[in-house]
């Protein structure tokens, strides 16, 4: 005996189990999500079977929770091959079924925080409600004093007192050199707040901060190493040009040879008089 689940979704037997009121609905919204005919109509018919199976265990509506749908495939493995998205399709249509109130939601307890993101939290906590830092640059922070309490403790108890000034060094010497400028910045920057607030919480008491190491915010690319041998005058020739416009013209013929000198143009400055 066929089903008429919608007007073309059509199954060949009955709709059976506690969810059984609410497959049309969720063939209704397939059809809204825009889902092709084939797939509407086999993530139907999973539906359908996975009510069945839960009738067939006893289990409720309000019993149903995100444990079922796996439960059910690994018994259904044993006599049809799974076929790929249906735990998808199964959580598509709890999460269905709890939108309309059908299944209660579930309680997801938090998950267990590791010394590190305890540590992490308290100090985004002191940003937030002492430093009244903006959250945006709360959330640049994190990172870096993360990574610092991970070298440094991995996933054992943090103990700030154990921070020393290599630690820090280390982890910037590390870093940096893989960052943008600012980026490079925004790590000491951050390192230097949390090395303060330990120092405030009492847990540090020498002053860690300052073993940051400074990020230059300039650099001489364009500056060579040594100046090309002749781009130099010779020093007779520069001599002579000095004292035969007598002392007066000694600075001025300095200055101009000087200045070939930077403009790579050594050999062609001329002083006065030649």
């Amino acid at each position: 005996m066929k089903c008429i689940v919608s007007d073309d979704v059509v199954l060949s037997r009955p709709l059976e189990g506690p969810l059984s009121p609410y497959i049309a609905g969720f063939a209704k919204w397939t059809r809204e999500e825009g889902y092709a005919l084939h797939s509407r109509q086999q993530k139907v018919l999973l539906a359908a079977r996975f009510s069945r199976w839960l009738g067939q265990q006893a289990i409720g509506v309000r019993w149903v929770c995100s444990d079922h749908p796996s439960r059910y495939l690994r018994s259904r493995a044993h006599h049809v091959k799974a076929q790929r998205g249906d735990a998808a399709t199964l959580r598509q249509f709890l999460d269905f079924l709890r939108h309309q109130g059908v299944v209660p939601a579930e309680k997801i307890p938090p998950p267990r925080l590791t010394p590190v993101e305890k540590t992490v939290l308290t100090f985004k906590r002191y940003l937030r409600d002492e430093r009244m830092l903006a959250e945006a640059s709360v959330i640049r922070y994190v990172p870096f004093v993360r990574k610092l309490l991970v070298d440094r403790f991995g996933d054992g108890p943090v103990r700030l007192s154990c921070l020393c000034a290599g630690d820090v060094v280390r982890l910037v010497r590390r870093q940096a050199p893989r960052l943008r400028l600012k980026r490079a910045q925004l790590l000491t920057s951050a390192l230097r707040s949390f090395l303060r607030y330990a120092r405030y919480l009492g847990q540090v008491r020498c002053d860690l901060a300052a073993a940051v190491p400074t990020v230059a915010n300039w650099s001489m690319p364009s500056i060579p190493r040594a100046i090309p041998a002749d781009a130099v005058p010779p020093a007779v020739g520069l001599h002579q040009s000095a004292y035969r416009d007598g002392p007066p013209r000694l600075r001025d013929s300095a200055v101009a040879c000087s200045a070939g000198i930077a403009s790579g143009r050594g050999g062609e400055a001329r002083t006065r008089g030649h």
